[in-house]
């Protein structure tokens, strides 16, 4: 012989007898509750219309950020960087031409001419220190090197956030509507 579970409701077979399981009742009615009151919520948001309603503030919105893809933030550094190097580059590049067609050098080459002296200046030219080829040559270096650094400290920096998260519970954040 099989026995059967007791029923959970509040009317039955069990109720009839004055056995009513009083630990589950109130938990079923919360969750009936609950369920009645989202379905409600529900049915308010499906007939309010789409714009805000004149005299309400704008809905608001409380999200905490507790965890941070260590893979996704690599990506989107690595794309920023070397962006970043890009842009170094051709800053560098129009400063230097801009300074080579303001005639900058040669000023500097004339200077050195006048505080030295003539004879011993004439092989001197600023341009075999600081030429265009050299100085672009070392600015490809550092974006290469920011490039790699900027990428690691971000990601390693997503990882300290998730660590850091799990111990205080995240960056709370509020979101609300434009008026």
């Amino acid at each position: 012989m099989t026995e059967r579970p007791a029923e959970r409701t509040t009317g039955g077979p069990m109720a009839d007898r004055g056995r009513e399981d009083t630990a589950v009742r109130p938990l079923t009615q919360r969750v009936q509750q609950k369920l009645s009151d989202a379905a409600q919520e529900v049915r308010r948001n499906a007939t309010a219309p789409t714009a805000r309603q004149p005299g309400r503030g704008p809905r608001r919105a409380r999200l905490r950020l507790t965890r941070i893809d260590p893979w996704s933030v690599m990506k989107t550094a690595f794309l920023l960087s070397v962006a970043l190097g890009i842009v170094m580059i051709v800053a560098v590049a129009i400063v230097w031409s801009v300074l080579d067609a303001a005639g900058v050098w040669d000023s500097v080459n004339r200077t050195v001419q006048d505080i030295v002296g003539n004879d011993s200046s004439s092989s001197f030219n600023v341009k075999n220190y600081v030429g265009t080829s050299r100085v672009l040559g070392f600015t490809m270096v550092v974006a290469v090197v920011d490039v790699v650094l900027i990428t690691a400290v971000a990601t390693l920096g997503a990882f300290l956030y998730n660590m850091a998260a799990a111990l205080i519970g995240g960056v709370e954040v509020t979101l609300a509507e434009d008026n």
